[in-house]
């Protein structure tokens, strides 16, 4: 069998799966490929459930990789509300519910995460929600639209995101954070501070220090969401939104080595030669951040699904690619490069003036240094700099700060 033959089996009909699958067939792979999902959809991106779509900017079939005909007239065999069970890769098999047997020659497993979930009382209640899949931002933007009193936990990317969609909407909207300010552990206290402001500034209430002990019903809906604290909170809809947590159980069955996530090496194979991982799921060794990460954004499931086939196909492949996301709440856009974990730098500073002002809309970048060295960048309503920023934390130097946050100065120069 030559690497352009055999049968090619991607358990994750994700972003990362198809774009996997998609790469295969571009780089010339003429054997049998199977996409195996748990949904039902074909394979979509993600970011429109939390921004465009849910805030009723841009259609559903926005959301969607390709036309649902793409697939098989490209020869990819979509197995779309199937679960694969087990994984057995000493007889390179993968168990489909429980029963239908798959063999494969090569497997990528881009299972990406499940949401975190909240066991309280009153969890199963109606109208309190989670966010992951397009059928549930389908029923949460349907919800929206009539406003009410909306209760957020988590202040995250979801819950933030959420949270300025429902504002849209009308809703009354309160923040439920464990945390002293939202996004603290990303972003720090400097920029955490910023986000927190401009929530409040559109009329987004924030309780902090404080979690959900019970969610109490009239019948089965959703009435108050009662806090840790005591607090009572009426509530027609509750968003759990408290992170992810990537979906290795398939991995385990097969005894992959997993250590928050399916480990993998820089050309993301696994710890079985036949088996790679990408997306989500997948822990890479990330020469930006000097050790192996684990990269829940949209920018890793889109270009590592394709480093993955190449992979997949013999290709000599290692991943470098730039921790890189972005996000859209009220009239603030932004994208935010690179990694720095709480107390890796030194001080944040910032190129334009970050504060808000009625009737003015943000235009700003903030840097995360340490030793002088840049090793993360966002920029606020600023456009087409995110590969410049990116080069500053590559070039891994110290650079000068007075000159790093001047607006006259080019960011390219710096690297001089």
């Amino acid at each position: 069998m030559t690497s352009n033959e055999g049968t090619f089996v991607i358990v994750g009909a994700s972003l990362a799966g198809g774009k996997a699958a998609e790469t295969l067939r571009e780089e010339g792979f003429t054997g049998r490929i199977v996409l195996i999902g748990e949904e039902t959809e074909p394979p979509y991106e993600r970011p429109p459930l939390s921004k465009g779509y849910l805030v009723g900017n841009d259609p559903r079939e926005q959301a969607f990789l390709h036309e649902e005909s793409w697939w098989g007239e490209h020869g990819i065999e979509l197995m779309l509300g199937r679960r694969a069970t087990e994984l057995d890769p000493a007889n390179h098999t993968v168990t489909l519910d429980g029963v239908d047997e798959l063999r494969y020659d090569k497997l990528l497993l881009a299972t990406g995460s499940r949401v975190r979930t909240l066991s309280v009382p009153g969890a199963d209640l109606q109208n309190v929600r989670y966010l992951r899949t397009l059928d549930e931002s389908d029923m949460l933007r349907a919800r929206l639209r009539n406003g009410g009193r909306v209760v957020v936990i988590g202040a995250g990317w979801i819950g933030l995101e959420v949270a300025a969609a429902a504002r849209g909407y009308g809703a009354e909207v309160t923040v439920v954070e464990m945390d002293q300010l939202p996004l603290r552990k990303v972003l720090g206290d400097e920029v955490a501070t910023l986000y927190r402001d401009l929530h409040v500034a559109h009329g987004v209430e924030f309780k902090f220090g404080t979690g959900v002990q019970e969610f109490r019903g009239d019948g089965d809906t959703l009435s108050t969401v009662v806090l840790s604290d005591g607090t009572e909170l009426p509530a027609d809809l509750a968003l759990v939104a408290i992170g992810i947590t990537p979906a290795t159980e398939l991995a385990v069955v097969a005894g992959l080595t997993v250590d928050n996530g399916i480990v993998t090496d820089p050309a993301l194979r696994t710890s079985d030669p036949d088996i790679y991982a990408c997306g989500d799921v997948a822990q890479v060794p990330n020469p930006v951040a000097g050790r192996p990460l684990r990269v829940e954004h949209w920018a890793n499931a889109h270009d590592s699904g394709p480093l993955a086939a190449k992979s997949m196909l013999g290709q000599p492949v290692t991943y470098d690619l730039m921790p890189f996301f972005f996000t859209d709440q009220y009239d603030l856009g932004m994208e935010f490069s690179g990694w720095v974990a709480p107390g890796e730098y030194d001080q944040v500073v910032f190129r334009g003036d970050p504060s808000l002002v009625a009737g003015k809309v943000p235009e700003y970048m903030a840097f995360w240094l340490q030793d002088g060295r840049v090793r993360a960048g966002m920029n606020v309503n600023i456009w087409d700099v995110a590969d410049q920023i990116q080069q500053l934390i590559r070039a891994g130097k110290p650079v000068d700060t007075g000159r790093l946050t001047d607006p006259s100065v080019p960011l390219p120069s710096l690297l001089e």
